[in-house]
């Protein structure tokens, strides 16, 4: 199923219908300010899963983001910050940043890394923030990725051709516009250190 949602004047009908396909254990392909993810509520397992063999990657193998609304709610499932973490983190978010941190209980142990944090993103887009919003809780997510590498770059930015590959797998993808082809910019804050991992489209200065 597509549906399209504006960026500029999201229809909020559509906002909770897709809100109640995540509640209900759906896969969601949605927009953020770099590529297009899959996305589903970090409360069933079964749909993480199945994320991860679309992706051709076993769970325990796959390395998931953390779809936040504001850093109020990052909060929530992170460890307290040090400064140096506080002040980097409310600099660049929301935006095309991935900062690993270190997570607390209320994180489940499935999309943990080994070290036991977590990818926490805030994306700078209306209709994904919208979504993660209406849903209530974070949302676990991973870019959207095609496993035949002739067909990348289309398929990792137009959600009819997305739709096209993947419409039958999942359970709704969100037409948001074109969207990005970099994907974002990693910054490991775990550990009381900053590093920067992956440059993408986010410009950071640590």
């Amino acid at each position: 199923m597509l549906i399209k949602i504006y960026q500029d004047n999201p229809n909020y009908k559509d906002i909770n219908r897709v809100a109640d396909i995540i509640n209900n254990g759906g896969i969601a392909i949605l927009p953020t300010d770099t590529l297009y993810a899959f996305a589903c509520s970090m409360e069933f397992k079964k749909a993480v899963e199945t994320i991860a063999r679309l992706k051709g990657f076993s769970i325990k193998k796959a390395k998931y983001s953390m779809l936040c609304p504001d850093i109020s709610t990052v909060s929530e499932y992170v460890r307290p910050l040090d400064r140096d973490t506080f002040q980097l983190v409310h600099r660049y978010l929301p935006g095309p940043y991935t900062f690993i941190l270190d997570a607390n209980s209320n994180v489940p142990r499935n999309y943990l890394n080994p070290n036991r944090t977590i990818g926490v993103r805030v994306p700078a887009d209306a209709v994904c923030n919208a979504i993660i919003s209406a849903v209530g809780t974070p949302l676990i997510c991973t870019s959207v990725r095609t496993l035949d590498a002739d067909r990348e770059s289309e398929y990792l930015t137009d959600p009819e051709l997305i739709n096209e590959l993947f419409g039958r797998q999942v359970d709704v993808v969100v037409d948001g516009g074109i969207g990005e082809d970099i994907p974002s910019t990693v910054i490991d804050c775990s550990g009381g250190q900053l590093e920067l991992i992956r440059q993408g489209k986010g410009e950071i200065e640590i």
